[in-house]
């Protein structure tokens, strides 16, 4: 089984995406750091039992021989919600259950948290993103619970596909969550819908 784990801004600058960010949920984001492996860097939002996630490519370190994660090598524009996890309990079984282009699992970390994630061979991950990246924490460490609660709560992302049919079925009884609406649309998109002290806001 799978269970919502966080979402996923992209930006060209992590100052970009956080500015980005705040000013449209009128809150601060904290935490984060670097992942080395990948050559990024974010910052966080606590959301309650999920949260949000700003990424980048970190010029300060040396850009990896293999594509980053998100597909960042090739993101361009103004920041925007690109991408969602989902964490589990035996990630090999659920790649084999995934669609091909999944990734195969690669062992990370950043600080005390120690995780394996589904990395995309060229960093794109099925349905232009709209499936998840699946995810399994290792130990009890995990941001969510670490994060101060500014108020903000999660309380829908809408994936908008041409084949939302198949990215259903993709995911039918894998993943039991009332937050994620799939919808039929002429191209990918995203957008998350977020209760704040200053009212409903949207990414």
């Amino acid at each position: 089984m799978l269970v919502f784990d966080h979402i996923a801004v992209s930006a060209q600058t992590l100052a970009e995406g956080v500015a980005w960010v705040e000013a449209r949920l009128g809150v601060s984001l904290t935490g984060g750091g670097q992942h080395p492996h990948m050559a990024t860097h974010n910052r966080l939002l606590g959301l309650g039992d999920v949260y949000l996630e700003v990424i980048a490519a970190d010029p300060s370190a040396p850009r990896p021989v293999w594509p980053r994660w998100f597909d960042l090598d090739r993101f361009t524009g103004a920041p925007r919600l690109t991408n969602w996890v989902a964490r589990c309990d035996d990630l090999e079984a659920e790649v084999s259950l995934s669609p091909q282009g999944i990734g195969a699992p690669v062992a990370l970390a950043r600080g005390d948290f120690r995780w394996r994630m589904a990395v995309p061979g060229d960093g794109i991950l099925p349905f232009d993103g709209c499936f998840p990246a699946l995810i399994q924490w290792q130990g009890s460490a995990h941001p969510a619970p670490r994060l101060p609660d500014v108020g903000v709560r999660l309380t829908r992302v809408t994936l908008i596909h041409p084949q939302s049919d198949a990215l259903r079925a993709a995911l039918a009884g894998r993943l039991d969550d009332p937050r994620i609406v799939i919808e039929q649309g002429p191209e990918k998109a995203m957008q998350a819908e977020f209760s704040t002290p200053h009212g409903t806001r949207l990414l």
